[in-house]
């Protein structure tokens, strides 16, 4: 979003016009107390500004109206917008009676509260001064979102106006992350030097003297039949102008700064606690990934415990397929041989996850009674990106017109090991993991938008990490080395306890983390490097998956003991996933009710 238009929306009335609509769209009904009851009004208006501040959300959301746009939220006063929106909703959330609220409308009022404080909280930091790094941020983004693969789409005329928008918001961003930057510089807020040395790459990469040779020219390459032939050249001529005036001068921009002043004050450490303020930063991460209150110490305990668990569960297959030697052994074994290595090209490989779907198929309905009716494809990651990728799943739009996405970053066919727990992988990316959690929650409209569209990693990722133990029940898993590839996959989330942990509070450096990835699970040290690297540019985020998982693991034995004949594992299922995304914290209690109820 430019700033001029953000700006405005302050100066028209964002916030007046909310307090009106909180007001005056919520029904009118009041308890006797003079407490407001129906809270549906107060989350529309706040879903509405939120999506209009936050537009590539809403891109991605199917909803529309804001694909022009593209705010500078490098800006103090894009931030302090943001502190002003979340408190003014906050402090509105207190006119509701929560006791006389609908049990739906207590589950969201629970998690609004939660949210609008975490997001005030997260607006203390200085994280600010890393404006993005080698695995997530704009300038990957804009890639995605311009190749015409992506949550933008390029279907009319109007279509390809709007990503020109987007574009020149970008020119402006760009100037304002080197900005921002410089001020971490400045005051000791940097990114270790391994990271700097990825996104150098990445950038250079969208740097092209030939504008049809662009990733950003794919549309153009594209035009759907919506696209009238009179406009087609005129678009043809603004794209190649774009591309040579802005998108390339700029990645160049950002390219040259990186190499030339950013690298060199880069950090030669690994963890966020050797930054300015990085204790609190990385609590609050923690925090933040795992919607709960366990300390760091407490994670890094349940990581060594849970590795100790699962090193166990490997010496048993290794035995059972007759291995002789031990466990370093067997990982260099199964990364190596070439009879794991069957595949020849890029859709060998997908077609092989795609014959997984067709395998779980006859089963899917003996653990779920609700399926998605978002479609589902498998593809493989784009060129520009494939190298710090890891495989991956971009949601559906709403309305199915635009399919989930699971992608496979295939970097050499022949190299794909079957060992890699391909099972497993397709269950987490895919079905019945973060398509079904997703989809089902984007499609469910009894739902208000801030909790159709939110995401938890602790539940998103939590649930997704379960569902890979859900093989042997969906016909998976028969063949050891799959099984054992799950494991791997477990294994590595256990994994990310130890090393996130270790090297944000514990001066784990990056390279003890590697030799520790490599020393419990069967990975290539190349995959390993971007995971590890991965850690140190977003603290905390790895946390998010084996913490979800251990609590709706316990969940379900607390059930099953409860519950005894009247526990149905679909209806658990279908109720985990029915209210969408949540803290632990309130599922838990959710799910306690619904056990209660089954009795």
């Amino acid at each position: 979003m430019k700033k001029s238009i953000l700006v405005g929306l302050v100066a028209c009335g964002l916030f007046a016009c909310q307090k009106s609509s909180n007001q005056d769209t919520d029904g009118g009904s009041t308890s006797s107390t003079g407490t407001r009851t129906n809270i549906n009004g107060l989350l529309k208006s706040y879903w509405d500004t939120n999506n209009r501040l936050f537009p590539l959300d809403a891109t991605a959301q199917g909803d529309n109206r804001y694909n022009h746009l593209l705010p500078n939220d490098n800006t103090k006063a894009y931030r302090d917008t943001l502190q002003t929106f979340y408190q003014s909703y906050l402090d509105s959330l207190q006119q509701y009676n929560r006791e006389k609220l609908s049990e739906n409308d207590r589950i969201s009022y629970d998690i609004f509260q939660y949210e609008m404080q975490n997001r005030l909280e997260g607006l203390k930091l200085n994280t600010w001064m890393i404006p993005f790094q080698q695995f997530w941020g704009l300038p990957l983004t804009m890639g995605q979102l311009g190749s015409g693969t992506g949550n933008q789409p390029f279907k009319t005329t109007k279509d390809y106006e709007n990503w020109l928008g987007r574009v020149q918001g970008f020119t402006v961003w760009a100037d304002s992350a080197v900005g921002n930057f410089r001020s971490g510089m400045a005051s000791g807020l940097v990114l270790p030097k391994p990271l700097v040395a990825k996104m150098i790459p990445q950038l250079k990469a969208m740097v092209v003297s030939d504008p049809t040779k662009s990733l950003f020219y794919s549309p153009i390459q594209n035009f759907p039949k919506e696209v009238p032939q009179a406009d087609r050249a005129r678009l043809t001529e603004a794209y190649k102008k774009a591309i040579t005036t802005q998108l390339v001068p700029t990645y160049q921009k950002l390219a040259t700064f990186l190499e030339k002043e950013y690298l060199p004050k880069a950090r030669t450490t690994t963890g966020i606690a050797d930054v300015t303020g990085g204790k609190d930063i990385y609590n609050y991460y923690v925090k933040y990934w795992t919607t709960t209150d366990k300390t760091p110490d407490e994670i890094y305990e349940t990581g060594k415990k849970e590795v100790a668990r699962i090193r166990a569960e490997m010496e048993k297959v290794k035995n059972q397929v007759g291995f002789k030697g031990d466990m370093n052994a067997f990982f260099q074994h199964l990364k190596s041989d070439p009879k794991f290595m069957p595949y020849k090209k890029p859709e060998d490989v997908l077609n092989a996850f795609r014959a997984i779907q067709t395998k779980i198929e006859p089963n899917v309905d003996k653990l779920f009674g609700k399926r998605p009716k978002t479609p589902f494809e498998v593809r493989q990651t784009e060129a520009f990106r494939a190298a710090s990728a890891s495989a991956e799943y971009n949601q559906g739009s709403p309305d199915g017109s635009r399919p989930g996405i699971f992608y496979v970053p295939i970097l050499d066919a022949t190299k794909f090991a079957t060992t890699s727990g391909m099972e497993s992988l397709f269950l987490h990316e895919a079905i019945p993991g973060h398509h079904y959690q997703i989809s089902l929650q984007q499609e469910n409209q009894s739902l208000p938008d801030f909790r159709r569209f939110s995401w938890y990693g602790a539940y998103g990722e939590g649930w997704a990490l379960y569902t890979e133990s859900l093989g042997k029940e969906l016909g998976l898993y028969q063949d050891p080395y799959q099984y054992m590839g799950a494991l791997g996959d477990e294994m590595h989330r256990a994994i990310r306890l130890v090393v996130d942990v270790g090297m944000h509070t514990k001066g784990m450096t990056r390279e003890q983390a590697i030799q520790y990835f490599m020393d419990n699970m069967a990975m290539s040290e190349e995959g390993v490097i971007a995971e590890v690297e991965r850690y140190m540019a977003i603290p905390g985020q790895a946390l998010s998956y084996k913490i979800g998982q251990l609590k709706i693991r316990e969940l379900r034995a607390k059930y099953q003991k409860q519950l005894g004949s009247n526990f149905s594992l679909a209806s658990f299922h279908d109720e985990f996933l029915k209210d969408g995304g949540m803290p632990l914290k309130i599922v838990e209690k959710k799910m306690d009710d619904w056990a209660k109820k089954q009795k």
